[in-house]
Formats: C-alpha cells, structure tokens, sequence
C-alpha cells in the first residue's frame, strides 16, 4: 500500500493515528534542528517534519531530498503549533518516522508554484509539470465537474448520449477543413467534424428524438483566447419541437450547472433580445448586459450644423460614460487611439462633457449651440459629471466600433465583474449575410437553419429580408451556444441551396445523404451546441478557455510540449499517395 490517506484529507480528527503518504515534494526548509517537507498530490499538501534530535539520521536523509522527487512517508498525526489556516490542512502534520525515495526527479524548469516564475511557452512546453500546479489542476477538475453536470442533467431530461464519426466527408460554408489523407484510396481525403451537425439531423431522422454528445470538434482557423484547432461541444438536438421548447430545455441546462458549479440561482426567466436590438444598443449579437452604457443614435440631432465628420457619413452613435467627465486630455487621447486601432477601425472620436452646472462642453463646440449640447445630453441620458462619447461612419461598421469601445469603457470603469452573471438568449438572427468580395449570399449561421415561416417567400427574391429561427445563449458578453430549428423537407432544403448559389449537382453532391434523408419522413426539429471550453472559462472567471483544457496548443496552433505539427517520412507519404516537397523547395 503506497498510502493510507491522500495529502488533502487529514485533520485533527485523525490527531495521533499511524499514516501513511505519497507524492510530489513541493517544497523543503532545514531550520537546524528540524527539516520541514510540503507533500504535495492532486488533493493538498500535508507538512512533513523531521528532528533532528529524535532521529538524526532520517532528518539527515530529508535534508537530500528534492524539489518533485517522489516519496512515500510513514508517521504520525500530530497538531500543528503554529497553524496555516490557508491550507486545509493547516491544523495538522506529519512526525515522520520513514521516508523512501519512490523517484528522483531533475530541478524543474519553473516553480511548481500557483504564482510560478515559468511563462507561457515554457510551461507549454512542459504542460505535465504545469499540470500539478493547484491553480491549474483546479480547472481541470471544473472542466471535469462540468461535464458530469451536462451529462447528469441531460439523462435526467431524456437525452441520449450518442457518438458520431470523427473521419468525414469535407462540407463547405463553415471554417477550413483539417483533412485526412485516405491510404486506401489514394488522391481521397477525409475531413475532421467541424460539428457533428448533419450526423444529429440523421439521428433525428432515425427517431433519436433527444440526441447529446459532449465531442471533440475540428476548425481550421486564426486563434485568439476563445479559439483552439480542436476544442469540445456539448453538442444537442430534439426532435418535435418549437423555439420556445428549446430555449425552455436548455436555459434548464445553464440554471442546473449555475446552482451546481457556483451556487447562483436565477429568480427570473433569462431575458430574450432581438439581434436587431442587441446590434442597435450594444454593437454586439453578445451583448454584455451587467453594465447600462447602451449606444444612442444621434445622427438626426448632429446633421446640418457643417460640422465635417458627421456631414458626410449615414449614421453617428453615441455613448455616454457616467463619472467620467473629469478625464484629462491624456485619458481622452488614449481612447481615440483605442477606437483607431485597426482591429476597430474607427477615424476619429468626438467628445462632450456634462458639467456640475448641467451645461455641454463638447471638442465641436464651434459648430453646436449650448441647446444642441443639452438635448444631445437628454438623448443619450446623460447627467452632470457624464462623458459622451461619438463615433461617425456606416452603420453597421460604427455600432460594431461603438460596442468595443463600449466594452473597453465597461472594463476602465471596472463594471465588468467576472463574479456577476448576466445570461440572456438573443434571437432572430438574419438568415443571410452578404459578402461583397464574393457578391453572394452565405449562410450566417449554416446551411440548414430554418427561415421564419412568414419570411419564406422572400428566399428568393429579398434574401436580406428573411429571418433566420435561431438562438444564441451569451453569457456576459460570450457567445456560450448557438443553435436553430433546422429545415426538415428536401424542398425548403432545395430552395436554401440554391438562395446559397449551389446548383442541384453540387447540392447533391455535398450533402445528398442529406437531402436523400429528408425524403423518409423526416420530423420537426432542433437544436443547440455549446462550446464547452468556453462555458467552462466562464464559470472559472477566465477570459481564456486554453487554462481549462489539459493539453492545448499556442497561438500558432503548435503543441510545443511533443512538437506538433510536424513532418513525416517519405514512406509514409508514399503509402498515402502523396508527394512529398524534394530537399530545398
């Protein structure tokens, strides 16, 4: 027996019992005549002493030991005099009586501590020593509790959890593919599941009226701290339902892994927001709404006063930022650079201030009366010690700016509290988005969302104006999950592949299986993905889900720990039909 209790589990209710322990050495202290050892195991950390006086030799053997050498240690519980009441642990430690070596280990390359000196690649690179870090393993264990948490509530509601194929067939009208070459069939590929959609549409078909799979899924695409290469769903679809049965089913889902995870219970119904209204008053289909800050039209109100940046653009939108009247020149400069920034794009900003007195200090002042100023204050609700804030240009480009510098302002002013929790579904997404490089139509969401029955009969001639019976779950300004009713007959299926551009050879070609499906009866239905990874995050108040998966990879999508991608031997592509690059090409 390597242990009798873990290094987490014991307190003063064990005072005086015969133990044993294994695990990693955290951390040592000679102090003379005594030698103190933290073991460390995936549970705690318990004290470990050594005396001098009472056994010269063993203290002596402690003091050899090192930092993640493994040990076994035998002893007796006893009560700490100088309690750590940081540790669970804390009243108790361990008057050691034997101590073996189980394996040596070389000094780490960082601390193994939660505030540890190693950065990001370094610990990347040797992610199976990161992992013992408590902070770490902590996610970990989340990630964990979280998936037993999906899985208890989802069985309890019906839910059959099914797998689906990982090796595909490549679909457009999503993210790039990762394809697998085939070694049977040369010159033939499989592609990696960018989500397991037309398979769970299959499985509605074949009566599997409650379908769930917390999978792994695939996409080809430019990282940043919400994104990985290969990243988890929880994936779900229903079978003879409404919206409303989905949103009611799932929004059961967010409440059970709410109460479970954190202990925070909802008194009201998630709130429901119109696409139109969320990018209107927030710049942004995921609105964060724990903070106020809402985005005023005022483009009637500043027209035809000469004043250049707002003649000649279609749309000005305004924010107005409490308190924050008082910034100095220098604040009001770094946000104009902010908006700049190319990943925004906006050219300029216009300020005005609300002063004590109530009266508008604006940096356009010469163009505007002090009657224009106050009603732009009333427009935007702006009181005294109040900042306004402006941005001019198209439309849709300036509410997209307006809501970073929205989010940017939420963040300055500290209202985005990771420990407040604000869900909200937003629905009735566009169907379509055009593209202008292309000048066609693509699908916003994919090809097998269903339009709203009383916009089907613009598919063809308005595509713009049809509205798409879709949903998304955000969570403090992150999409968490999206989903939709899907089409369920070939003929609706048939008119969406053409609205997309796909003649009937090509529809049939890509997803004929599908289409083929659909004429055996296929039922009414719908469903929902979430992205795991991202849930979990949240939950743990991260901006980043690569914390919470156990072996991720980095910015240029690299494992750097076993050194992925990589190249393979001509052999292997000679077995695959595939011709390698010759030596300096």
């Amino acid at each position: 027996m390597y242990r009798t209790h873990t290094c987490g589990e014991l307190s003063l209710s064990n005072k005086g019992e015969r133990v044993t322990l294994s695990g990693w050495v955290q951390r040592s202290r000679d102090l003379g005549g005594m030698t103190f050892i933290d073991l460390r195991d995936r549970y705690g950390i318990t004290q470990l002493v050594f005396n001098m006086e009472t056994d010269a030799s063993l203290c002596d053997k402690a003091r050899k030991i090192g930092r993640e050498f493994v040990v076994q240690v035998t002893g007796t519980v006893t009560e700490r005099s100088n309690n750590n009441p940081k540790m669970a642990t804390g009243d108790i430690e361990i008057t050691a009586e034997s101590i073996d070596i189980l394996n040596v280990s070389d000094i780490p390359p960082f601390t193994i501590e939660e505030n540890t000196d190693g950065g990001d690649e370094l610990r990347m690179k040797y992610r199976y020593l990161d992992l013992r870090r408590q902070n770490v393993r902590s996610n970990i264990i989340l990630r964990h509790r979280m998936a037993q948490e999906v899985r208890r509530y989802l069985d309890g509601e019906g839910f059959l959890e099914v797998e689906t194929p990982v090796l595909i067939k490549s679909t457009p009208e999503g993210a790039r593919d990762f394809v697998v070459p085939s070694r049977l069939h040369h010159g033939e590929f499989y592609a990696l599941p960018q989500s397991p959609q037309t398979f769970k549409q299959l499985l509605m078909v074949a009566g599997f009226d409650k379908y769930f799979q917390i999978v792994k899924c695939f996409r080809d695409e430019d990282l940043r701290a919400d994104r990985q290469p290969e990243f988890t769903q929880i994936d779900c679809e229903m079978s003879f339902v409404h919206q409303d049965d989905i949103l009611d089913t799932f929004e059961g889902l967010a409440r059970h892994l709410f109460r479970e995870i954190k202990g925070v219970e909802f008194s009201e119904k998630f709130p429901r927001m119109p696409y139109e209204e969320a990018m209107c008053r927030y710049g942004s289909d995921k609105p964060d709404i724990r903070f106020g800050m809402c985005i005023e039209d005022v483009t009637e109100a500043v027209k035809g006063r000469n004043f250049p940046p707002f003649e000649l653009v279609p749309y000005v939108g305004a924010i107005s930022a409490p308190g924050c009247a008082g910034w100095s020149r220098k604040q009001l400069e770094e946000i104009t650079e902010y908006v700049k920034r190319p990943q925004i794009g906006a050219k300029g900003l216009v300020w005005a201030r609300v002063e004590a007195d109530g009266t508008v200090r604006s940096s356009a002042d010469k163009f505007y009366s002090p009657d224009d100023l106050a009603n732009l204050a009333l427009m935007t609700g702006s009181d005294a010690g109040d900042l306004i804030l402006m941005l001019a240009g198209p439309r849709e480009k300036t509410l997209t700016a307006l809501g970073e510098l929205r989010l940017e302002l939420g963040r300055r002013l500290g209202l985005r509290d990771a420990s407040v929790y604000a869900p909200l579904w937003v629905v009735d997404f566009p169907l379509f988005e055009w593209d202008d490089e292309t000048g066609r139509f693509y699908a916003k969401h994919h090809p097998f969302t269903a339009p709203k029955p009383e916009d089907l009969q613009y598919m063809e001639t308005d595509p713009g104006r049809v509205h798409a019976n879709a949903y998304d779950l955000v969570i403090n300004g992150t999409e968490i999950g999206g989903g939709s009713i899907r089409i369920h007959d070939s003929q609706t299926q048939s008119l969406m592949f053409r609205t997309l551009g796909f003649t009937e050879e090509e529809a049939q070609k890509q997803f004929g299986f599908l289409l083929n499906a659909f004429r055996y009866g296929a039922p009414p239905h719908g469903g929902i993905a979430f992205g795991f990874d991202r849930w979990t995050a949240i939950m743990g108040g991260s901006d980043t889900i690569r914390d919470y998966i156990a072996f991720p990879k980095n910015n240029q999508a690299r494992d750097v720990m076993i050194e992925t991608p990589s190249t393979i031997s001509r052999e292997q592509l000679k077995e695959l039909g595939i011709e390698g690059r010759k030596e300096g090409n």
